[in-house]
């Protein structure tokens, strides 16, 4: 599959703990307490926009600075941690976390917000980088599917109860709260790691070369591509799913939450779903995710003056999405076995670039052209991402070779 030779980036022998599984869950929490940060102003968009007197368009910047920066720092962390154990890094990348949602509750303006916004990209980037290996690491091979579907249902588990008790806390004590609640869960997180997570040495540091040779191995590329088009296809649409709901579906504000959460429980459904599957049949279940993402753009913008058939095809739109963190980077680990660090930490540049870009340019399509417009581009990047996927699937998956 790959013509480079690396090394795989955990030690020879698993971290020597008798709680394996705990130290997974810990994981889980990680990317829990990160993509809650991340995803935060979704559910608080336009009470920010409100507060600090831009437009709602301009709010989105909120999402796309932190996305940008942690696609461009996931590879700088791992290539600057050199053989530093990895339980360390993760540890002062979580007090970091705790300093950036502090000061986006304390910040005075939209400028002061961005900033804090600049140091939560370099946590992500961090932590998201870091923990994707954490499954090979802590568990046996055969164990490694249910782990990583662990780990990514922090990613779901954000949805579910990160988003819709971000906005319900914003709505009852304002925007500034949820941020500083934040900063409580995530100083709780770093507890459990430091008491939980073994050491995690690694063999081999990963220098600025291995990590550029990884991107020889074609089905990693084309996987990266894939990850784009479906990532930042999702973002355009869902970066302002709380002003469609309230604008173009006609809830009352209450109702946000309840139905964010209804998305976020299908997400954390559709996550163990596809790790289950994308372990045996990886291809097939990223085109079952890009078409079914593709359809729920569709059925979204025809259903714009239905609410209730609105809100149903919203917890679609979760079961679909809630297995793509878990399916893109199950490939990722598929494609190049023997370059996971260097392979992984591509994934997540991938990944949040396209977070950044489908946020802002669907920002500006709607600041431009408005809701709708904005729906039927998301899909038609879903659409792409649906002919990339189908392409993995028949010109790399063999029997018997990636399943």
């Amino acid at each position: 599959m790959t013509r480079t030779r690396h090394s795989r980036s955990r030690p020879a022998s698993q971290p020597r703990t008798r709680h394996p599984w705990i130290a997974v869950v810990c994981g889980g929490l990680a990317t829990f307490a990160i993509v809650t940060t991340e995803m935060l102003p979704v559910g608080l968009l336009t009470s920010i926009a409100d507060t600090v007197g831009t437009s709602t368009g301009t709010a989105g910047l909120l999402l796309t600075v932190p996305a940008l920066l942690a696609a461009l720092f996931a590879p700088l962390v791992v290539v600057a941690a050199g053989n530093i154990d990895r339980r360390h890094i993760l540890s002062v990348l979580f007090v970091l976390l705790i300093v950036a949602n502090l000061a986006s509750a304390l910040a005075p303006s939209m400028a002061w917000l961005l900033a804090s916004r600049v140091l939560v990209g370099l946590c992500m980037g961090g932590i998201w980088a870091i923990a994707s290996t954490l499954a090979v690491r802590l568990v046996p091979t055969a164990s490694v599917g249910l782990a990583t579907s662990i780990i990514f249902g922090g990613v779901a588990a954000a949805s579910v109860m990160g988003v819709p008790l971000g906005a319900l806390i914003g709505d009852l004590a304002g925007w500034r709260m949820a941020f500083g609640s934040m900063a409580m869960l995530a100083a709780v997180v770093l507890v459990l790691h430091l008491w939980s997570m073994p050491p995690l040495p690694v063999s081999q540091s990963v220098s600025v070369r291995k990590l550029f040779d990884a991107l020889s191995n074609q089905g990693l590329r084309l996987g990266l591509i894939m990850t784009m088009l479906l990532v930042a296809g999702h973002f355009m649409a869902f970066t302002f799913v709380r002003p469609w709901l309230l604008s173009v579906s006609g809830f009352d504000p209450e109702w946000i939450g309840v139905l964010l959460f209804a998305y976020g429980s299908a997400g954390i459904m559709g996550n163990f779903i596809a790790g289950a599957n994308a372990a045996r049949r990886a291809g097939w279940t990223l085109i079952v995710i890009a078409a079914g993402l593709a359809i729920t753009q569709l059925l979204l913008f025809s259903t714009a003056d239905g609410a209730w058939a609105g809100a149903l095809v919203l917890v679609l739109w979760g079961l679909a999405y809630g297995g793509v963190s878990v399916s893109v980077m199950t490939w990722t680990m598929k494609a190049a076995p023997k370059a996971l660090e260097p392979a992984t930490a591509w994934s997540v540049t991938a990944f949040n670039s396209a977070i950044g870009l489908g946020s802002f340019v669907g920002g500006n399509v709607v600041d431009r052209y408005g809701l709708h417009a904005n729906v039927l581009a998301a899909c038609g990047l879903l659409l792409l991402a649906l002919c990339v996927a189908a392409t993995i699937q028949y010109r790399f998956v063999r029997p018997g070779a990636f399943a």
